[in-house]
């Protein structure tokens, strides 16, 4: 996929893995999105299911190149094969390949922006308990940090402590202007501090986990059942989709089989 041009500045998506997903999180997509109608989504988005119905899911990173030169990458993917990630998704990624593809190398990365801290967004950051962009400041909302330490999981001491150990997590409360024209925004729902990137004008929304799947492109109404805060999840959705419709954005969304919607 091209990338796109805004007010000069170039966003790049970096196809990190497809796969559906697999353990205990697997399940079909009736299941997943209580009250979904699929007619016609699979012949509009045929990439989107495996060849018994299941959801396969893109997982897209983007990086945004400023006039100025800086790299902003947003989302750090599924990381190495002992990543959290290794129980339900297709571990190894391959940002760091895709990012080499494009002659861009992690520590000419000075931003991550983590849209939300699950295994698939943010184990990427840390490899063999490294830093993998040791030159980039990783922006994370506060409450998303805070929802993560009440519940504890493998990404805590697998990604979130060894980036603060180096002194490269960067905790906010609140939206954050990462430069002209790229705006850090709070999108909350999906997880209680889940935030997103918008680029000019609403003219690009790099969306992370607002939705997952086309059929919510379809009807924004339909949750998604890992959601933390399903009803905040949806009238985030709505909002957001609606905003880009008035204006004729673009929507980058990370699990949908075009990095790319209009």
């Amino acid at each position: 996929m091209d990338p796109k041009i805004i007010a000069g500045i170039e966003i790049i998506p970096l196809l990190d893995a497809i796969g559906p997903m697999g353990g205990e999180l697997r399940l079909p997509p009736a299941e997943l999105f209580p009250g979904a109608r699929w007619e016609g989504v699979r012949e509009t988005h045929p990439a989107a299911f495996g060849p018994e119905g299941e959801w396969v899911l893109h997982f897209y990173c983007f990086l945004i190149r400023t006039p100025t030169g800086q790299n902003i990458l947003v989302d750090a993917g599924l990381g190495p094969l002992d990543s959290p990630a290794a129980s339900w998704a297709p571990v190894p990624g391959d940002l760091v390949n895709a990012l080499a593809r494009i002659g861009v190398s992690p520590s000419e990365i000075g931003t991550v922006v983590l849209t939300h801290l699950h295994s698939d967004h943010a184990s990427g950051a840390v490899a063999g308990g490294v830093p993998v962009f040791p030159n980039a400041r990783h922006l994370v909302q506060s409450d998303e940090l805070a929802w993560l330490k009440d519940g504890a999981p493998p990404l805590l001491p697998a990604v979130i402590d060894p980036l603060a150990r180096a002194g490269l997590l960067d905790v906010r409360r609140t939206d954050v202007r990462l430069a002209l024209d790229v705006h850090l925004i709070r999108t909350s729902g999906h997880t209680p501090g889940h935030q997103s990137v918008m680029i000019g004008n609403d003219e690009m929304l790099i969306s992370g986990d607002i939705l997952h799947h086309p059929v919510q492109l379809t009807d924004p109404s339909i949750t998604y059942l890992y959601d933390e805060d399903p009803e905040a999840a949806r009238a985030t959705r709505t909002a957001l989709l609606t905003r880009l419709r008035e204006s004729g954005g673009v929507l980058a969304a990370p699990h949908l089989p075009a990095p790319f919607t209009t």
